[in-house]
C-alpha cells in the first residue's frame, strides 16, 4: 500500500483516494471488488432460486449465483476517481 507521505503530495481528499506519486504519475485507490462478488453472488443465487420453480431447483441457485457474482465484481472494481 503506498501513501503520501507529506500534504502536498495528496490531495485535500482525507482519505486519499487520489495521489500524485514522486514519479509525478497520478495513483487512484480503488477497490479490488471482493464486495461486490460477495453480494452480487448471494443476491444472483436468490434470484436464481425464484426463478427456476422446478425440481429441486439446485441448477438456477448455482447459475444465478455465478452470474450475481461475476456481475457484481465487474460493477465494485470500476475505477471511481475520476
Amino acid at each position: 500500500m503506498v501513501l503520501p507521505t507529506d500534504e502536498a503530495q495528496a490531495r485535500r481528499d482525507y482519505r486519499y483516494k487520489e495521489w500524485r506519486g514522486r514519479d509525478g504519475r497520478t495513483y487512484c485507490r480503488k477497490s479490488n471488488g471482493t464486495t461486490g462478488l460477495i453480494v452480487g453472488g448471494v443476491g444472483g443465487a436468490l434470484a436464481g432460486r425464484a426463478i427456476d420453480t422446478r425440481g429441486d431447483r439446485t441448477t438456477g441457485t448455482v447459475l444465478g449465483a455465478a452470474a450475481g457474482a461475476l456481475l457484481g465484481k465487474e460493477i465494485d472494481s470500476k475505477r471511481r476517481c475520476r
